[in-house]
């Protein structure tokens, strides 16, 4: 059985679909006697300008082949990211031709790179499997000004339709997508796999660090673009924190610049941003913090989304202070302990959920046990396989 996997994301690069993708690679290998072959196209390196590791451009290793697309950033915002998708999407084309796939599997998080799956599986005549890790028809009002949000929602609906018709089967990353996708998609089959705790997380033996100092230190670790939102909560929480507690941000996104902006204008001196770094790195970065930091923007959309990140901190087994709304608030206090939860974007609720919190160790096995990456991959690699 031939294999096609399309991630705009892979190893090196640092995304929740990078990592997703890897555990499924590894787990379709391990998990299956069936004699099967994988190949995965994606990009080089490219979520961050800062953070660009090398990678070769085909990497084989047993039954996986992998070739990264090269990219070149060449604009900001909706536009560079389409033009970043473009280039991957005529990557594919390429490298597709002359290749025949039993099996075609796309994961995506703004949905392009499953319409891409859904087009070649379609030129190929093979099954597709869909992995949806967002829903843009939902963000696009939230993402674009409300003249061009409405009606680019309206003409997605139909992208998103003619995507999934073609599927097999739909794996959702969050629950809070069910009720959006029974509701639109009554007869179309669907599995509900979450993201994970990868094992780097769960083999290390995270503890508090010694305190050497009065302050708090709090650590946010991740994309800093519009979906988190820490241009509006970091600069005012930390300048009223300025006695208890520093800020670590260590990321880049879109809205880095904004955040940035923010810190200068409230003069803020306890918050230091870093640009992203490797896990083994971030690792020693948990290890040294008091608390973790998580907070979603106060957008209709994200209130079905499960922050990726949420996953990674609670295997520390540290505090966590979020500022989390809707089903992931939900999700977050039925299933993760020693967390406080404020509003979003809300410096006095965030004061008032950091009082609460006890700072010290908490057992989350329950919940790494049932959140494992490998667990979670080697399913959806089960019904994959099941059904291709």
């Amino acid at each position: 059985m031939n294999i096609l996997i399309l991630s705009f994301y892979y190893p090196p690069d640092l995304s929740a679909g990078s990592f997703r993708t890897k555990a499924l690679v590894n787990s379709l290998l391990k998990d299956t006697e069936k004699q099967i072959t994988i190949t995965v196209l994606t990009t080089q390196p490219s979520r961050y300008r800062t953070y660009s590791p090398t990678a070769s451009s085909v990497e084989n290793a047993g039954a996986v082949t992998v070739k990264r697309i090269s990219v070149v950033q060449r604009g900001t915002g909706i536009i560079g990211q389409a033009l970043l998708f473009a280039q991957y999407a005529l990557g594919v084309n390429q490298a597709i031709k002359g290749q025949t796939y039993d099996l075609v599997f796309a994961t995506s998080s703004r949905m392009m790179t499953a319409t891409l799956g859904s087009w070649v599986a379609r030129k190929l005549g093979a099954k597709l499997f869909l992995d949806l890790r967002d829903l843009l028809v939902d963000a696009l009002p939230d993402i674009l000004p409300m003249q061009l949000g409405r009606p680019a929602a309206w003409l997605f609906r139909y992208v998103e339709r003619w995507t999934v018709a073609k599927a097999q089967s739909v794996n959702l990353a969050s629950p809070g997508f069910v009720n959006y996708f029974e509701k639109n998609y009554p007869t179309l089959p669907f599995t509900l796999h979450t993201n994970g705790v990868d094992d780097i997380f769960i083999e290390k033996a995270f503890s508090l660090p010694e305190p050497n100092t009065a302050k708090l230190n709090i650590l946010y670790a991740g994309n800093i673009g519009v979906g988190q939102g820490l241009h509006h909560i970091i600069p005012q929480l930390a300048a009223q924190l300025a006695d208890r507690a520093q800020f670590i941000i260590i990321g880049c996104g879109r809205a880095a610049n904004q955040l940035n902006a923010a810190l200068a204008h409230y003069k803020t001196t306890n918050v230091k941003v870093i640009d992203p770094v490797k896990r083994a790195d971030l690792i020693n970065y948990y290890q040294n913090a008091d608390v973790l930091f998580l907070h979603l923007n106060n957008l209709p959309s994200l209130k079905t989304v499960i922050p990726s990140k949420l996953f990674e901190y609670a295997a520390t087994e540290k505090p966590i202070l979020g500022g989390l709304s809707g089903f992931s608030a939900e999700f977050a206090s039925s299933n993760i302990a020693n967390i406080a939860l404020f509003d979003p974007c809300d410096v006095q609720s965030a004061i008032n959920a950091l009082h609460k919190l006890h700072i010290g160790m908490t057992d989350r096995t329950d919940f790494i046990r049932k959140f494992s990456r490998k667990n979670i991959v080697k399913k959806m690699a089960n019904e994959l396989l099941q059904k291709a």
